[in-house]
């Protein structure tokens, strides 16, 4: 997959010879910016802050970020560094995030059907990001579709009998991390993944949003006390 277009159906076919039912087909988002031609030729004039500034809904300035080495942003309801525009791996481009990406994984999920004849798939997408208070970045889950993204505890009993109040599993979060690991971050040139014997996994074409707003997050606090700057959000 070269910037600043290439075709993602082709490299899959090439990758993928067979699918089995119920699995995760796991895709990273640059091999879809890539399909999509989002990509910006590195040259002079062309800043990634100001792309940053264009790409996000909210966004950090680069000067009160600790050592000036990015910029942080909110984009898609997900906190990552330059709205994602990356250029690693890019050959003198600036890769941004895909458009539409709830529409380009249901999209996948029907090819994916018709293309390999199963009937039970799951399509994620992913990128890196940090954690605060952690060192090292790990995968993240962008968009998914055609399996259900929670595993729901709540009035399930623990082992001494007492019913969980508030614990639900983010599958997709935790799914997009073991499949970035094996992908991995720099030359290994596995921008594709295949996730099989998930046995509790359920299969769905029920669209269900693991995305929560700012004013009902947990971190509220947190995300009001930063001076946040709105940029443009692709627009």
């Amino acid at each position: 997959m070269l910037p600043p277009k290439d075709d993602l159906y082709v490299a899959i076919r090439q990758s993928i010879k067979n699918l089995p039912e119920r699995s995760v087909v796991v895709v990273t988002s640059k091999i879809v910016a890539i399909h999509q031609g989002r990509c910006v030729k590195i040259r002079p004039g062309v800043d990634r802050d100001k792309l940053t500034e264009q790409e996000a809904d909210l966004y950090i300035r680069r000067d009160i970020v600790p050592g000036e080495h990015l910029l942080f942003s909110i984009k898609n309801n997900t906190l990552i560094a330059s709205a994602g525009i990356d250029k690693s791996n890019a050959n003198g481009y600036f890769v941004l995030w895909p458009e539409n990406m709830d529409e380009v994984v249901r999209g996948l999920h029907g090819w994916f059907m018709n293309e390999y004849g199963v009937k039970e798939v799951g399509v994620l997408m992913t990128d890196s990001h940090v954690v605060p208070l952690r060192r090292g970045v790990v995968g993240t889950c962008l968009a998914q579709y055609g399996f259900n993204p929670l595993r729901d505890y709540i009035g399930r009993p623990d082992i001494f009998g007492e019913p969980l109040k508030v614990t639900v599993t983010n599958v997709a979060e935790a799914l997009a991390a073991a499949a970035v690991v094996v992908m991995g971050e720099a030359s290994e040139q596995t921008p594709l993944a295949v996730i099989t014997d998930v046995p509790w996994l359920e299969f769905s074409e029920k669209r269900v949003d693991t995305k929560i707003p700012m004013e009902e997050d947990l971190f509220r606090p947190m995300f009001e006390g930063v001076k946040w700057k709105k940029g443009k959000g692709g627009r």
